[in-house]
Order: C-alpha cells, then structure tokens, then sequence
C-alpha cells in the first residue's frame, strides 16, 4: 500500500524551512537542463526568491513517510505586475489589469518522478488553490511538453497566448483558470 501523503502549507516567513528542499527538487527535475543557464539552479534560485519577494507568496510540500515529493508555489500578482508583458500577442487591458487580489500566478508545480503519474501533482495543486481569495489562477507550460499542457487544460486551464518572460527563457504557453 502506497504511504499516505501529508500536505504542508507554508508563509514566506517559513521559506528559510523548505528553501533546501525546493531547491534539491528543482536540480533533480530538471537535471537534464540544468546546463542551459536559464534553468541553473542559481537562476531558481533567484526566481525563488523575486517570487517569495511578493506579499501573499504560500507554498504546499508534499511528503510521504517524511520525504518530499513535491510542491508547488504561487503569489498574487501585483498591480505593477510585469506578468503580461511578455506576451507575444497583447491581451486586452480588462483581461491583464491587476490590482494585487485578482490573480494568483503559480510559479511552480513539480513532483519528484517516483511519485509521477500518481496523482500527486493534482492533490498539492489543488490543495494549494482551496484557500485562495483571487478570482483566478495563471501559470506558465513549455509548449515542448503537450501532455503536460493537456494535463493543465483536464483541471481546467485555458490556453490565453504565449509569452516569453525573460530574453533567454522560452516562449511559454500562458494559460488561465478561474477559480470562482
């Protein structure tokens, strides 16, 4: 019988806690990227930290028998978000304007591969969403994985364009939930 899964939420105040754990499951999950500078630990690692820089930043760890298996984290947008700026088709502004409560911009959503498959990564996201005030939820997806993208769409994620964040990221399918 497979252990029982144990979700743990956290506040930034928190993140001191969880920082090595994060950062050891990002370097096993993108092992095989970890080459191309834009997916360096050390580049997590400072996305991490302009993430946690936002008021509201929550994060849900999953453990079975005291191991992680994953996570996932998110913070609402500011209004002075940055986050639609980088699309590569503008939205109109009533679909991009933000005041700080509107959106929820999860960051990331990994699970270690032995727990892949399972479920898992749906229990933490969804666990991380239950107590969310914002009216919806954004993320980003590499085009380059489909079945992870059509992962997203099954729980409820619309395809809105695609954005390229940073100048050395890659072009990311942008995709919307609403919550309420």
């Amino acid at each position: 019988m497979p252990a029982a899964i144990e979700l743990n939420h956290y506040a930034l105040d928190q993140l001191p806690d969880i920082r090595s754990a994060l950062v050891d499951v990002y370097a096993e999950v993108y092992a095989d990227q970890l080459e191309d500078p834009f997916f360096s630990v050390e580049r997590f690692e400072e996305r991490l930290n302009g993430h946690a820089s936002r008021p509201g930043w929550e994060a849900v760890v999953g453990y079975a028998d005291g191991q992680v298996i994953g996570y996932a984290y998110a913070s609402p947008l500011p209004a002075e978000s940055r986050w639609w700026a980088g699309m590569l088709e503008p939205l109109p502004e009533e679909d991009t304007a933000e005041d700080g409560a509107r959106t929820l911009a999860l960051f990331e959503l990994m699970v270690r591969k032995p727990w892949r498959g399972t479920g898992n990564a749906q229990l933490i996201h969804e666990d991380l969403l239950s107590g969310r005030s914002e009216e919806r939820v954004t993320l980003l997806v590499e085009p380059t994985h489909p079945r992870v993208k059509a992962l997203y769409e099954r729980w409820g994620y619309k395809h809105v364009g695609d954005q390229q964040p940073f100048p050395d990221a890659p072009v990311y399918a942008t995709m919307l939930r609403h919550l309420r």
